[in-house]
């Protein structure tokens, strides 16, 4: 445990305050507080961790002498919960090792949770009652996650981690020009080969196909005002959506079809070929109808585009979804006059969002492996 020395000025005894918490844990508290007591005696805190004197700490909250001996004593025996001993029944009791394993048991069965949630089956199960604030430090000393929780669809399989790791597996592997690799069983046999002007021998592209709606309006941003909190813009909407393609080599392309039909996707197909000739491509995307129609993968493989179809119910497990949403979050609060213009400025931050490799890197650690030399 660190101890943050009180530097004094001349005459004033030295005080050594131990650092409980990290700076980084004091502001969450402070950002979080809603109780003037409790914000005052944190602020003290933080006065002296950034190198204040007891009395400058104290004077900045209205303390006097007494109250800033008595607040350091607390602080550096118990933390914060002897710190504020009047605040929701005292110093928060800790949980033993098999008491925490025992909550984290409770927890994994009836997630998710609520903070009050966890409260309340803290105090039914142990008898144990943590300050609110405290809490959220104990349930990250867990290593709980706090996000908001994905929808899993029903029409998920278990395993669809496992099923894509396969896939991606018989795209990587060599197959021979006979047998095309989006040809399913069922298809007519004519057609499927690939058009004389493609060449595939140049390496491989690897990249993510997915379909989004973004909308100039769409702002989920807190912005800073100075009075009314409000944006004027003009009506303008996207009727087209946008088809983008995220590539972990090779060239990233987003375009604007009509609409999603499949002689529309196959323009798109064709977009990323023109922007990645002479390599084979490997593509992975969603299973919507114009995607997996037999004219869609017909087209592809002439084109040299190897399809890997996600699980159904999976689109977590593309990466592009991360692009977009990043994309959807810069945007809005542009400024656009027209359809137009609000396209290239959705191109602009596409090319840009794209070219950062940590939207899939979680991806590539777990499906590529050994395919990464190849």
């Amino acid at each position: 445990m660190e101890v943050a020395s009180d530097m004094r000025v001349s005459g004033e005894r030295r005080k050594e305050i131990v650092r409980h918490l990290s700076e980084d844990d004091l502001d969450r508290l402070l950002a979080e507080s809603t109780d003037v007591k409790l914000t005052e005696r944190l602020i003290f805190i933080k006065r002296i961790y950034k190198g204040a004197t007891l009395e400058d700490a104290a004077d900045d909250v209205g303390r006097s002498s007494g109250t800033r001996t008595r607040w350091a004593r607390r602080w550096n025996k118990g933390g914060l919960g002897l710190l504020m001993p009047n605040f929701g029944g005292g110093r928060p009791p800790k949980l033993g090792e098999d008491q925490r394993q025992r909550l984290l048991d409770l927890l994994r069965d009836g997630q998710p949770w609520k903070k009050q949630e966890i409260q309340h089956l803290i105090n039914e199960e142990f008898d144990v009652e943590f300050h609110p604030v405290y809490l959220s430090t104990f349930l990250e000393k867990l290593s709980l996650s706090y996000a908001i929780p994905r929808t899993k669809r029903p029409s998920r399989p278990e395993n669809a981690e496992e099923i894509l790791d396969e896939r991606v597996g018989d795209a990587f592997d060599d197959e021979p020009d006979d047998i095309p690799h989006n040809k399913c069983e069922g298809d007519d046999e004519e057609g499927w080969v690939v058009d004389e002007e493609i060449r595939t021998d140049g390496g491989t592209v690897l990249g993510f196909l997915d379909t989004s709606h973004p909308q100039p309006w769409d702002n989920s941003q807190r912005l800073y005002t100075v009075d009314d909190p409000h944006i004027t813009r003009p009506l303008v909407k996207l009727d087209e959506p946008a088809v983008g393609f995220y590539a972990l080599s090779g060239e990233s392309v987003v375009q604007f079809p009509a609409n999603q039909e499949k002689e529309r996707i196959c323009e798109c197909l064709e977009g990323i070929r023109e922007q990645n000739p002479g390599q084979r491509i490997l593509l992975v995307l969603d299973n919507f109808s114009s995607h997996v129609c037999e004219y869609t993968r017909r087209r592809a493989h002439q084109l040299g585009i190897n399809l890997v179809f996600l699980p159904v119910g999976s689109p977590d497990l593309n990466p592009i979804e991360q692009v977009w949403k990043s994309l959807k979050w810069e945007a809005p609060p542009l400024i656009v006059e027209s359809a137009a213009e609000y396209r290239a400025l959705l191109t602009q931050l596409f090319e840009q969002l794209t070219t950062q490799l940590s939207f899939a890197a979680s991806w590539i650690e777990e499906y590529l492996g050994g395919y990464l030399q190849k």
